[in-house]
């Protein structure tokens, strides 16, 4: 049987406390009141967040234009008194910016970057065409300025270089659609930006990988055509395991005879892989789970138990921190 697998990324330095955090806006455009919340409560955190004024720019729908978001993003990666990024939203427009970006800049100075749903598309980007580790989890406006916005858990663990974790926080909403164990490179997001990517340069890498997927607000019929929409692609051949996040508002109608549970089945079920559902990270209900992407790890699914272990750090052990303490 031939392998599947993928290069080693390149892990960023881990974040330790003191450390200088940049917000960067790279989708839609945000609201200041939860934006000044968030920075105290990262201060609070012990950490100093850095941004632009000009964050607060809007053009239509968007975070400012598309120079000055490429601007802001590029500066934050090259400053050396950044240790990580964090995206202030999500929204619409990260994919404005895949064209644009200066590669090379960028995985010249691979930083911890922390984003979910439109934010994918950057994650993804980086993780494949950057060469280093993304992670996938909370966002600024959305959950760091929410009370039990953040799991710390697995926040810590994935930023701070941790070796071998557990990802999956008791829950019993964490459950096992089909049984079974596989081993892989963390990969995904949301389902409908790493469906748009197809055919495009910046299209997905799944092989090799254990793949979650996670959405928000999408009809079972348009979840049934993405999943089957990657399958038809060859995505799902050569994956290992699959999780699904929360997937909430995920339903036709209060009163549908049948469950999403069902519809993904129906997709998917004939893969012969190990599949769970109801990781808590990205669109969730409260404590936003930090996944590390382009790291091995393990799933494990069985009728009474799911597991999701990462199996290696995702950062670098940090040198003496850049920031400046307020």
């Amino acid at each position: 049987m031939a392998e599947y697998s993928q290069k080693p990324r390149i892990k960023p330095p881990a974040l330790r406390p003191g450390d200088s955090i940049a917000i960067v806006a790279p989708a839609s455009n945000i609201n200041r009141g939860l934006f000044e919340q968030g920075c105290n409560v990262l201060r609070d955190f012990g950490y100093r967040p850095i941004y632009l004024e000009s964050i607060f720019d809007r053009d239509l729908y968007f975070a400012g234009t598309v120079d000055r978001r490429i601007h802001e993003l590029e500066e934050m990666f090259t400053r050396e008194d950044v240790r990580a990024i964090l995206c202030a939203r999500g929204g619409y427009g990260s994919n404005y910016l895949l064209g644009k970006l200066d590669p090379a800049k960028i995985a010249s100075h691979p930083k911890i970057f922390v984003g979910y749903s439109d934010l994918t598309s950057l994650l993804t980007y980086f993780c494949d065409s950057g060469g280093f580790v993304t992670f996938h989890g909370p966002m600024f406006t959305k959950d760091i300025a929410a009370p039990g916005g953040v799991d710390f858990a697995s926040w810590n663990a994935a930023l701070t270089g941790v070796g071998d974790f557990e990802v999956i926080p008791a829950s019993p909403k964490v459950k096992t659609l089909v049984s079974g164990d596989g081993e892989g490179i963390l990969y995904g997001g949301c389902l409908s930006i790493l469906v748009a990517s197809l055919g495009t340069p910046y299209e997905i890498r799944t092989d090799g990988t254990v793949l979650f997927l996670e959405d928000v607000n999408a009809k079972p019929f348009q979840i049934d055509r993405m999943l089957m929409q990657l399958k038809l692609a060859g995505k799902l051949s050569h994956v290992r395991g699959l999780i699904f996040g929360e997937m909430l508002d995920c339903i036709q109608s209060p009163k549908q005879d049948y469950t999403l549970q069902e519809v993904v089945l129906r997709v998917i079920g004939d893969l012969g892989l190990p599949v769970a559902w109801g990781l808590r990270s990205g669109h969730v209900t409260g404590g936003n789970v930090t996944l590390p992407f382009g790291v091995r790890a393990a799933l494990h699914a069985t009728a009474g138990e799911v597991s999701l272990r990462v199996l290696e750090p995702a950062t670098t052990p940090a040198t003496v921190s850049t920031s400046v303490h307020s």
